[in-house]
């Protein structure tokens, strides 16, 4: 099997991280696969914040909990995470980050390290405590976060354990 299919086909979405930090090249390499992704018309609308301050991910973790009305929410303890944004007027944005995070992810395992989607994000940016720490970081006010990419080296205590695929496919020749 080539190394494309085998990177695919052993990604896991990991639920429990080290605190080991993730160097700034390997975050960097992350970030040249995301800009790689395909957008609709080429016209990449999106903006990359990478966050490695534990302060500013506590906070953003903290609100995203308290406006979700979730006790204990922890994102689960990620060391860095890439925050792809979109501007809220772009008919494909949610798609064009959709495909960017799917390329960190890919390319999150290639390095070894663990990622997983956090979705929560997309129906609360305009919520004061959340738009606050946004405005912070330097996401634009007119965009919008559809998914967050949790990043960390896998604890090796955690069970990944490998999922059955499903879903119907059709030949048609």
């Amino acid at each position: 099997m080539n190394e494309v299919m085998n990177n695919i086909l052993t990604r896991r979405s990991v639920r429990k991280f080290t605190g080991t930090p993730i160097p700034k090249e390997v975050l960097q390499d992350l970030v040249q696969a995301a800009l790689h992704a395909p957008s609709g018309m080429g016209r990449q609308t999106w903006k990359f914040t990478v966050i490695t301050n534990k302060d500013v991910i506590a906070r953003l973790v903290e609100a995203i909990g308290k406006e979700l009305n979730r006790a204990g929410y922890d994102m689960y303890k990620p060391t860095a995470i890439i925050m792809p944004s979109n501007e809220r007027e772009s008919i494909w944005g949610k798609e064009d980050n959709a495909c960017a995070l799917e390329n960190i992810f890919l390319a999150a395992h290639s390095h070894g390290v663990g990622s997983v989607w956090i979705n929560q994000m997309q129906n609360i940016n305009d919520a004061p405590a959340i738009r606050k720490i946004l405005d912070e970081i330097g996401v634009p006010s007119d965009h919008v976060v559809y998914g967050i990419a949790a990043l960390g080296y896998p604890d090796p205590e955690a069970k990944i354990k490998p999922m059955e695929r499903i879903g119907k496919v059709a030949y048609i020749e």
